[in-house]
C-alpha cells in the first residue's frame, strides 16, 4: 500500500534542520514538505522558506480561509470568533490555520508525519487524531510517538513482544531484554521506564520490534515493506540543529541570534524564541520588546488587534507593556535571568544541572 511521508516547514530551526537532515541521511524517502501559511509571519520566516526550497525542491503553501475578503486567514477567523483573541487556553488559531488545513491537506491516506523535537528536549509533539496519520520524532533517542509505545508496551501484549525480540534480538543480550520485557506494567515500573530499559539496551532492536508489531495495525509505518529509520541511533540536541543549518547554507534564522541591549549599565540579550506568527501569545515579555524594537510596524499591529478587553498577555495590554519603566524592568529582569542561567551552566552541583528557571511555556502543535 502506498504510504505518504510529509514534513511540515514551520519556518523554525528545527523543522528546517529536520527536512535538511532527512534529504540527506534518507535521500530514497519521497517526502513532501508543506508550510502552512498564516499570513502573519515575520519576512525572517519567508526568507528561511525561500532558501530551503533551494536544497529542497518546492514546499507547498497551504493557507486557510481561501476566497475571503479579509486580508490574511488570521483576520477572517478573528472576525468569525468575535474578536475574540486566541491565548494559550483557546489555541484557535492553531487549530483553524494550521491543524484543519494540514489534516484536509492529507486527506485518507496513510501518512507518515515527520516532526523536529530534538532530543535534548522533554515534550511531545502534536499527534493527529485521525487514525491514517503517524508522527514520527528521528532527532530522537525514542522516535515513536506516546500511543505507539503505550500500545507495544502494555501487560496485553508482553507475549507478542517477547516473541519478537527472539526473532529479532542478538543471542549476546536476548536474556536481559526479555527480562525487561516481561515484567509488567506496574506503579514501580512504568511506561517511560520500561522504554527507557528497553532503549538503553540496543536501539535498532527496539525500533525492529515496534516496526513488526505495527504490522499487526492500521498504523501507516505497519504497511511499509522497509522502514529505514529503525536503523537510526541519532540524538540530536540544539547544537547540532545550528550546525545543520550553518553547514547547508541555508542558515539560521535571524530571528534566533542574540542582540545585545543595555539598561542601567547592564548588558542583556533578546530575541525571539520560536517562529510562528508576529503576535504568538507563548512569546515571554522581553519578546514582545524586542518585536516592539526591531519590528515597530508589526508591534503596532499586534495593538491593534487588542480591543474589546482582549489582550495577547494576560492582565496586561500591549501600550500598557511599552511604557518606559515597564520596558526598563523587562529587561532588567530578562538580565537577571540571563545572568542566573549563566551562573547555573558553570555550576557543578546536581540541583543546578537538573533545575531549569527558563521554563516557559511552548506551543507543541506550531510545528507545522
Amino acid at each position: 500500500m502506498k504510504v505518504r511521508h510529509v514534513l511540515g516547514i514551520s519556518g523554525g530551526k528545527d523543522s528546517a534542520a529536520l527536512s535538511i537532515y532527512l534529504k540527506g541521511k534518507y535521500p530514497d524517502l519521497d517526502i513532501d514538505y508543506y508550510n502552512s501559511d498564516t499570513g502573519c509571519e515575520l519576512e525572517e520566516t519567508e526568507l528561511l522558506i525561500s532558501r530551503l526550497e533551494s536544497v529542497l525542491g518546492p514546499i507547498t503553501k497551504l493557507r486557510a480561509a481561501q476566497g475571503s475578503p479579509e486580508p490574511t486567514p488570521f483576520h477572517h477567523f478573528l472576525k468569525a470568533s468575535g474578536g475574540y483573541l486566541p491565548s494559550p487556553q483557546a489555541r484557535w488559531c492553531t487549530q483553524k490555520m494550521k491543524l484543519a488545513e494540514f489534516e484536509k491537506y492529507v486527506g485518507d491516506e496513510p501518512t507518515i508525519s515527520y516532526v523536529g523535537i530534538r532530543g535534548d528536549e522533554d515534550r511531545e509533539g502534536y499527534v493527529s487524531t485521525k487514525p491514517n496519520i503517524q508522527a514520527i520524532f528521528p532527532f530522537r533517542k525514542n522516535i515513536w510517538s506516546l500511543d505507539v509505545i503505550n500500545k507495544v508496551l502494555q501487560n496485553q501484549v508482553i507475549a507478542d513482544i517477547a516473541e519478537l525480540y527472539k526473532k529479532i534480538c542478538p543471542s549476546a543480550m536476548l536474556a536481559e531484554a526479555l527480562q525487561i520485557v516481561e515484567r509488567p506494567i506496574s506503579k514501580e515500573f512504568y511506561y517511560g521506564k520500561k522504554m527507557n530499559a528497553l532503549l538503553d539496551l540496543d536501539v535498532k532492536t527496539f525500533n525492529k520490534v515496534v516496526f513488526n508489531f505495527l504490522k499487526t495495525t492500521d498504523y501507516p509505518v505497519g504497511k511499509l515493506d522497509y522502514f529505514p529509520l529503525v536503523e537510526n541511533e541519532d540524538i540530536l540536541g540544539i547544537k547540532d540543529i545550528y550546525d545543520i543549518l550553518e553547514n547547508s547554507g541555508v542558515g539560521v534564522p535571524a530571528y534566533y541570534k542574540p542582540i545585545p541591549f543595555e539598561v542601567d549599565g547592564k548588558q542583556g540579550t533578546y530575541c525571539r524564541s520560536r517562529s510562528g506568527c508576529y503576535f504568538c501569545f507563548f512569546q515571554q515579555k522581553i519578546e514582545w520588546i524586542w518585536l516592539y524594537e526591531q519590528h515597530p510596524d508589526l508591534f503596532q499591529k499586534s495593538m491593534e488587534f487588542e480591543k474589546g478587553g482582549y489582550t495577547w498577555i494576560q492582565g496586561e495590554s500591549l501600550s500598557d507593556l511599552i511604557k518606559p519603566e515597564r520596558i526598563r524592568q523587562i529587561k532588567l529582569d530578562a538580565i537577571k535571568k540571563q545572568e542566573a542561567k549563566a551562573k547555573k551552566e558553570r555550576s557543578s552541583l546536581l540541583v543546578d544541572i537538573l533545575g531549569d528557571d527558563d521554563n516557559d511555556a511552548f506551543c507543541a502543535n506550531c510545528f507545522i
